[in-house]
């Protein structure tokens, strides 16, 4: 047996399938590429959602599209048009099944079920033997490091796919956030992506620093279901629990290693949103395309990046209680249109979008966090063995 590849992945989510979609599509079809998972992914275990423009290589995926998006926060009640943007949702066991599918089409690929041990600079072990490769693209969750300076919070929820009695929802347009929860201390709000007009999938989410009891995601559902939608007769078809960190703590390896995080590992989550499957998509073209251009994943030194600082400020705001999340989304969305909002979060605006958009929040708050998050990085760096 040959236990030399040209690429090993190491982990087999959505980033680690993602990548090797997009290595193929770009080119790489002569690379020996190894996929290690723990098991095969055969359960409907998470869901994805992310607005786009046209279609996408997943469109085939796409489980339920909408044109329009409800909002309910601090003085706003609104649907809003995103166009041109769509909001999708990918169900998690229909991306595996076609990926299954796919790599059985790829003989340069060999899936490997089995514990990782460990991941070193050339080399993976997999209960206790060795594979070695040039490059690894690392998507296993570790323990995020805590330093001083950084922000974390989490980003923790449960749904139910639920089942109505009689018309309950809307099909033509999702729910992106609905704040008319009582907040208590966190960031709570629900989401709901309708499936028809009796069937949906209903989110409890929370941002905050540590997770609930598991009853109390089902009393939050339950409550909103009852006194909210005023659905009261119903079954629960499905259930999901998921946890994001929301964290600023920089995870991507060092530039000289031989090893590239991938995924939410390697922070492609959206630090203040939590939104992680398009920005998985960008990673993973950006990689292939490097490697086809430069022959190594990452092709340059990364420039200032406003957009992280800005998550960052954003962080110390809520962390510091300077801003209360329900009236920030609030205020954005009622003062912007929804398709600049989601260019922004997508950040793909220019650094005059952002002034304009960040005009329409609380400017002292983020003044006063944006200096508290400069110093406090300063502080870290000259004397790093403080604790902040």
């Amino acid at each position: 047996m040959n236990d030399s590849y040209d690429y090993i992945i190491a982990g087999a989510g959505a980033a680690g399938l993602s990548l090797a979609y997009h290595l193929v599509q770009a080119g790489l079809m002569d690379k020996r590429v190894l996929l290690i998972d723990r098991e095969r992914k055969s359960r409907n275990d998470r869901t994805w959602c992310f607005w786009e423009i046209g279609e996408g290589p997943f469109e085939k995926l796409v489980f339920r599209r909408w044109p329009k998006v409800w909002f309910h926060g601090a003085g706003i009640a609104a649907c809003l048009d995103l166009s041109p943007y769509r909001y999708k949702m990918i169900r998690g066991i229909d991306f595996y099944a076609f990926m299954d599918r796919w790599l059985e089409t790829q003989p340069q690929i060999t899936r490997l079920y089995g514990e990782v041990d460990s991941v070193e600079e050339g080399r993976v072990w997999v209960e206790g033997q060795q594979y070695e490769a040039k490059w690894i693209f690392d998507s296993i969750h570790r323990p995020i490091p805590r330093l001083p300076g950084y922000h974390y919070l989490l980003q923790h929820f449960k749904g139910w796919v639920v089942c109505s009695a009689s018309a309950a929802f809307d099909p033509t347009a999702a729910t992106l956030m609905d704040f008319r929860l009582e907040q208590r201390g966190a960031v709570r709000f629900a989401y709901v992506l309708p499936y028809d007009e009796r069937t949906a999938l209903v989110e409890y989410t929370l941002f905050s620093p540590s997770l609930l009891q598991p009853e109390e995601y089902d009393l939050g559902l339950k409550d909103y279901l009852e006194h909210l939608l005023h659905i009261r007769e119903y079954t629960v078809q499905h259930e999901e629990f998921g946890i994001i960190p929301m964290t600023d703590v920089p995870v991507a390896s060092p530039r000289d290693s031989r090893i590239v995080r991938i995924g939410i590992a390697g922070g492609r989550a959206k630090a203040s949103t939590g939104y992680t499957f398009q920005r998985i998509q960008r990673h993973s073209r950006q990689i292939a395309e490097n490697l086809i251009r430069y022959g190594q994943p990452l092709a340059s030194r990364p420039g200032f990046d406003r957009h992280y600082w800005m998550d960052s400020f954003f962080l110390n705001a809520l962390s510091k209680g300077r801003v209360e999340g329900k009236s920030f989304f609030s205020r954005l969305f009622q003062k912007c249109p929804a398709a600049q909002v989601l260019r922004f979060l997508d950040e793909e605006t220019s650094l005059m979008e952002d002034l304009k958009l960040m005009s329409a929040v609380d400017i002292p708050a983020f003044l006063a966090s944006s200096w508290d998050v400069l110093t406090s990085r300063l502080k870290a760096r000259l004397h790093p063995n403080e604790d902040l």
